[in-house]
């Protein structure tokens, strides 16, 4: 037998929801304005179906799918480029926008892009096949690893969960803000980084001008080997970002 999940997302409008996803490669399939607003759009193996909604909200939707690829890196660059072009910038907060690329502590590569109706799209791949583990567990299921016990792993893992699996920002910051203010306890470097970069990201989600530039000034002034730098990759990405971003 062979399967297919389709999500059907809500919007209010259908048109600023086709021209989105024009804008990043995708195809309008179908289209129909009545009885019903009701549209589908497909880019490889992804598609996508949105009816229209009277009254609907995309500042409070909670609408969200999960789209499995075998290359995140190479749709998030081409996501992000038609974005560019589309808005002449590459929209990280309000709707639309587009978060980060980031390897999760679940065992997915992953970013979210939410449209101009608020469905959030989380794309993502896995970063490791042997997670599927059978061993004790049902057949298929993934083994997740334990929460870090080290007092600022365990608050990069959570954190980061909230920024960009909750898509929760502001419980990020108030994890950061905690840990950072620890007397009796010190992050290494990379830790430090990471935790400034994605205290600026949370900032910068949430309009934060004064925190974020703060927290970039502090990612600027870590200083890491080449090694440590290579291992906070898509952290230095983010931040670089983030600079020519600017300022909410």
């Amino acid at each position: 037998m062979s399967e297919k999940t389709i999500p059907i997302l809500p919007c209010p409008t259908i048109q600023p929801v086709l021209d989105f996803y024009r804008a990043i490669g995708f195809q309008v399939t179908h289209q129909q304005r009545s009885p019903n607003p009701y549209a589908v759009v497909e880019r490889g193996g992804i598609e996508l179906q949105f009816f229209g909604l009277k009254g609907y909200e995309p500042t409070r939707s909670i609408s969200t799918c999960y789209v499995m690829t075998d290359d995140v890196d190479g749709l998030y660059d081409a996501f992000r480029s038609g974005l560019k072009l589309a808005y002449g910038r590459v929209p990280t907060r309000g709707l639309p926008r587009i978060g980060p690329l980031k390897d999760m502590s679940y065992g997915v590569r992953q970013f979210l892009m939410t449209d101009p109706a608020g469905n959030c799209i989380r794309i993502g791949q896995p970063a490791n096949q042997d997670r599927d583990q059978g061993q004790g567990q049902g057949q298929g299921q993934k083994s997740h690893p334990p929460a870090p016990r080290e007092t600022f792993a365990r608050a990069l893992h959570t954190a980061s969960l909230f920024a960009d699996s909750k898509d929760d920002p502001a419980g990020a910051a108030k994890i950061i803000d905690r840990v950072l203010r620890l007397e009796d306890e010190r992050p290494t470097p990379v830790q430090l980084f990471r935790l400034l970069v994605l205290r600026a990201d949370s900032a910068s989600r949430l309009g934060d001008a004064e925190a974020m530039a703060s927290a970039l000034g502090g990612a600027a002034a870590v200083r890491l080997t080449p090694e440590e730098r290579e291992s906070a990759r898509d952290d230095t990405e983010r931040l670089e970002d983030l600079r020519n971003q600017g300022l909410p």
